[in-house]
């Protein structure tokens, strides 16, 4: 069995209070739905402003893995390698 490859997740400057302030955080996934899940129990205050009550990324938010966003890969059944860096980035709109 291969082992759980570590990932790097890039964490906004607005969603840094959720997570003591890290602008990083290195998680052992084998998926982007994992990662979340992880998220939840480690990170429970910024899953809560990733996700809704029904535990879908909430539709203002964009999750790349390396430069290609998730919900154009396989949603959150994108597997994720060793060493991959996945993104969050909420939506900016204006006018």
């Amino acid at each position: 069995m291969a082992p759980t490859p570590t990932i790097r997740l890039h964490v906004p400057g607005p969603l840094r209070d959720y997570c003591g302030g890290a602008a990083q955080l290195s998680i052992q996934a084998p998926t982007v739905r994992t990662l979340l899940e992880e998220l939840e129990r480690s990170q429970s205050g910024l899953y809560g402003n990733l996700c809704d009550e029904t535990g879908r990324l909430r539709r203002h938010l964009n999750l790349f893995v390396n430069s290609d966003n998730m919900r154009d890969l396989e949603g959150v059944d994108t597997k994720l390698a060793p060493g991959d860096e996945v993104i969050l980035l909420p939506a900016v709109s204006g006018g």
